[in-house]
């Protein structure tokens, strides 16, 4: 997160805290009101205005972009939108996923899977019927800011960059110098109280000349004095001149306060340069260095009043690492920590991360004796109170914890622990939110799964990664796409000798080419997965596969093929003792025999079917089925029997309850969609 004029926070700062920039303030007010290109030539605006506030990190870019947003956010009646486009270490967040955040805080359905192209495209539709006020920090180039840019003038785009946006038009950067000496001292004052000013306002201005009237030097400079109460200004001002040109203002008051802190806190501020997407809690702290989670708390308040850290606005103790500082952090990690130290604490902390996704998981699972076992098993530290305080502590660490698994990715040499924390992830995240709302972030997670397959060469899990991405690309309408990943994870299957995947694997293609009205090599696909549930004696599988076979002949026009499919699958549901599966291939049974011109072997069909929907207790499909007793006799002639029976399905709807709303079954070859089944299942 950039330094503000007084703050480094990417959020807004209360009234009354923000200092100086009084001209830039004024110039940014009033480039809002300013024609632009289109409107001089009589054109209407065909987009937002962007207003650039460039500046170094720490020059307090984002606190004055955050002002200017509390200025003029009641113009914006639809409110404030915020995403980071860097990540603390430079690196440009994806255009996708910064539509994927803004989309969110829209509240509005995010497509899993979607393109980059699509989600811009739909959160400019979002955008088009709102006056909105969006604050984009951190850009790391025009690209980024024009991918996200509504197509309406009446939204107003706040860009936050280190430099120029060349390629967007009409935009004039407002850059940010140091503050007036002024509004410097004020600065310090607030850390230091005004006497120490005071007294030497010579040695106090000389301090702002050092830092250059950089905010987030200042703020260092300030918490350095705090913690010394007996130090005098000019002692600081001094060995600040005495550091002479090497590096920036910012570096070297940072140097100066890293070298005077305690070895232990000192090691600690450095590994905070490993933290995910900059956000440390304590149990990060602690498993990054090694400590107690309350001396890494302790430690964490530390580095908060002397302005390392930002204490974050949530209601679990989290923290920021300002992104001018992160830099500074990893040089000074580099530095002073050896590569295997450096490595040793990315897996203490991902080893801990991973033993608090399984915490969070089995909270859940209450009925299970086994997950409680597990549970009791934790140390108390690393349990949560309720099933509600671990939802709540997923929701708000989501942030880092995806961040933890795309850098264990990354990192390339702790895999097995990144394959256990994807897992642990997937899991916990299914528990909580249901697989439905948590699939726009699943579908990341599988993709990551994919990469460590590939690059460890597991088929296994890749075929379980290329199965679970296809089926959300399935289910989002990308049939196309799933098609070829359903066939890559048969090959994966195979490879693997896993029968569960090239089972699974088999009848999805089957299912992708029913989508996609290829209806003969569905039947065929469905026929060679129906076969091997037949050699492995899967007896209510096969069942099923009997009932997509007919499926597919029914859709292709070939009743006598479908009547044959769903005979053989309502035997075998009997054989299994299904009752409601074998009402339901009954009813599908009577349906073809309708379609195929047999009224009368429809009838009694039907009435056999809703004989064993009665015994299984289902109460709709009894209902549908008397429709359609309904429907045959008005075919027949016997409208009086039409009658009875639509009366006897009237009266069944009027006793279901009205508020009923169940959820919609999930296929069953979804039961597993979120298992990564190559890990222990000790996870």
């Amino acid at each position: 997160m950039d330094t503000g004029g007084v703050q480094l926070s990417g959020h807004a700062a209360p009234e009354g805290h923000f200092l100086g920039r009084t001209r830039e303030l004024k110039e940014l007010r009033a480039d809002i009101e300013r024609a632009g290109l289109d409107t001089i030539s009589g054109k209407k605006a065909p987009r937002a205005r962007v207003l650039l506030i460039a500046g170094r990190p720490g020059s307090g870019r984002t606190a004055l972009a955050e002002e200017l947003v509390r200025q003029i956010a009641g113009r914006y009646h639809d409110g404030v939108l915020r995403a980071r486009l860097g990540e603390p270490d430079g690196t440009p967040v994806p255009v996708e996923r910064a539509a994927r955040d803004l989309l969110a805080a829209l509240d509005l359905p995010i497509p899993p899977g979607a393109s980059e192209d699509d989600l811009s495209a739909t959160l400019r539709e979002a955008l088009a019927e709102r006056r909105a006020l969006l604050l984009l920090d951190d850009a790391a180039g025009a690209e980024q800011v024009d991918a996200l840019l509504p197509d309406t003038p009446d939204c107003l785009v706040v860009a936050v960059s280190a430099g120029p946006l060349t390629g967007i038009a009409d935009v004039r950067p407002c850059t940010l110098g140091g503050l007036d000496t002024k509004s410097a001292l004020d600065l310090l004052t607030r850390s230091t109280g005004s006497v120490r000013i005071t007294v030497d306002p010579r040695a106090a201005e000389g301090l702002v000349e050092a830092c250059q009237g950089q905010p987030a030097a200042l703020i260092l400079a300030g918490g350095w004095l705090a913690a010394r109460p007996k130090a005098a200004v000019a002692d600081l001002a001094k060995q600040l001149h005495a550091e002479g040109d090497d590096g920036t203002p910012l570096s070297r008051v940072f140097r100066l306060v890293h070298s005077t802190l305690p070895p232990a806190a000192a090691r600690i501020l450095r590994l905070l340069s490993l933290a995910p997407a900059g956000l440390v809690d304590p149990h990060t702290a602690s498993a990054l260095a090694g400590c107690s989670i309350g001396a890494a708390r302790t430690t964490l308040d530390d580095f908060v009043a002397l302005g390392l850290l930002r204490a974050a606005d949530s209601p679990l103790p989290e923290y920021e690492v300002p992104g001018c500082l992160h830099p500074l952090l990893r040089a000074a990690a580099e530095t002073h920590e050896r590569p295997g130290e450096l490595q040793l604490a990315r897996a203490r902390m991902l080893e801990r991360t991973v033993r608090l996704l399984q915490s969070c998981r089995a909270i859940t699972e209450t009925d299970s004796p086994q997950a409680r076992e597990k549970l009791q098993g934790l140390p108390r530290a690393l349990r949560f109170p309720t099933p509600r305080a671990a939802a709540d502590w997923l929701r708000l660490r989501r942030p880092a914890l995806l961040a933890s698994a795309r850098l264990a990715v990354a990192d390339g040499e702790l895999d097995t622990l990144a394959r256990r924390l994807m897992s642990q992830l997937v899991r916990a995240m299914v528990a909580h939110f249901g697989t439905q709302a948590a699939a726009p972030d699943l579908y990341g997670v599988h993709q990551l799964v994919l990469d460590v397959a590939e690059r460890r060469r597991l088929p296994r899990e890749k075929a379980a990664a290329l199965l679970n991405l296809a089926d959300v690309d399935a289910r989002t309408g990308r049939t196309a796409a799933a098609l070829v990943r359903y066939r890559a994870a048969l090959d994966a299957g195979r490879e693997a000798n896993d029968p569960y995947a090239t089972g699974r694997a088999m009848e999805s293609v089957g299912g992708a080419h029913l989508e996609l009205g290829d209806y003969e090599r569905a039947a065929d696909w469905f026929g060679r997965a129906l076969a091997q549930r037949l050699a492995r004696d899967e007896r209510a599988d096969a069942a099923r596969l009997y009932g997509r076979i007919a499926t597919a002949h029914t859709y292709a026009g070939r009743y006598g093929e479908a009547q044959r499919g769903w005979r053989a699958a309502a035997a075998g549901h009997r054989r299994n003792g299904d009752v409601a599966a074998h009402a339901r291939a009954l009813s599908e049974l009577a349906r073809v025999q309708e379609y195929a011109g047999r009224p009368e072997e429809s009838l009694h069909t039907c009435q056999e079917a809703v004989e064993w929907a009665r015994r299984a207790g289902d109460r709709r499909l009894q209902a549908a089925l008397q429709l359609r007793l309904a429907d045959t006799l008005d075919h027949l002639g016997d409208p009086a029997a039409a009658r009875l029976h639509r009366g006897a399905a009237e009266r069944i709807l009027g006793e279901e309850l009205p508020d009923r709303d169940p959820e919609p079954e999930q296929p069953e070859h979804d039961a597993n969609a979120c298992e990564i089944r190559s890990t222990s299942a000790e996870d």
